[in-house]
């Protein structure tokens, strides 16, 4: 028997990964109905993707789609991703390779911020400045995201950065792994639930000026070991399938 080659662990781990973090985001509220979309790359085209339809509760890694970005046909047949999926992620992952985990999710504090008119994620704390200079806007809500030039402007409008705040919509993530991604995702709903607390009261904000927003954003490099250990965490928790 031929042993498992490394390029085949890596993906069978990604695999692994990837389908814990749609059972992760079910417990902590974050899924709705069975709608919403998390992938990952593979190759330079092709990325793991969650079946159309399919509740994040259920999802093993052998569920996973395999979708080449290149391939618009892929859509048309049974079991395809939805519209909105292959809107967001095919695109993304085509236009931005670099994007090597993508997650989309209306988690409700992230959400409630874009519904703002400016949902600007102002640095107030610790988490709030996680995100200082990392976060894009994109406000040109049409609604449901799937058609193909709503897919090449939210490339356009993420940019550089590795938050996507979609006006109106909900929050899109990208990072180098699935627990990094996680991190940044579980963070971002911390950070928005903060900012829409203190908005809440009336009160003006108390916003850290750029120089120390700068400080504590590129601060919290040193913590990036924290992903790993807290996604293993979560991971411990789930129950088996």
């Amino acid at each position: 028997m031929n042993a498992m080659s490394p390029l085949a662990g890596e993906t069978a781990a990604l695999r692994q990964d990837l389908a814990a973090a749609f059972r992760i985001c079910h417990q902590m509220g974050w899924s709705e109905s069975v709608g919403n979309h998390f992938s990952a790359a593979v190759s330079e085209h092709e990325f793991l993707l969650n079946p159309c339809w399919q509740h994040f509760a259920t999802i093993r890694p052998e569920d996973l789609l395999r979708i080449d970005a290149r391939d618009g046909r892929v859509i048309e047949g049974a079991g395809s991703p939805d519209a909105s999926a292959w809107c967001v992620h095919g695109t993304l992952h085509r236009r931005k390779p670099e994007a090597k985990v993508i997650l989309h999710a209306h988690s409700p504090y992230a959400t409630a911020l874009a519904c703002l008119k400016d949902p600007t994620m102002v640095p107030i704390d610790n988490n709030t400045a996680r995100f200082y200079g990392r976060a894009a806007y994109d406000l040109a809500f049409g609604g449901i995201a799937d058609a193909e030039e709503e897919g090449e402007r939210l490339a356009e409008s993420l940019g550089d950065k590795s938050v996507l705040v979609m006006g109106n919509h909900g929050v899109t993530i990208v990072g180098d792994t699935v627990a990094a991604a996680f991190e940044d995702l579980y963070f971002f709903e911390k950070a928005a639930q903060t900012l829409i607390l203190a908005r809440s009261t009336g009160a003006p904000l108390a916003v850290l000026s750029d120089a120390v927003a700068q400080n504590t954003a590129d601060g919290w490099v040193a913590y990036r070991g924290m992903a790993d250990r807290h996604f293993d965490f979560l991971k411990s928790q789930l129950p088996p399938l």
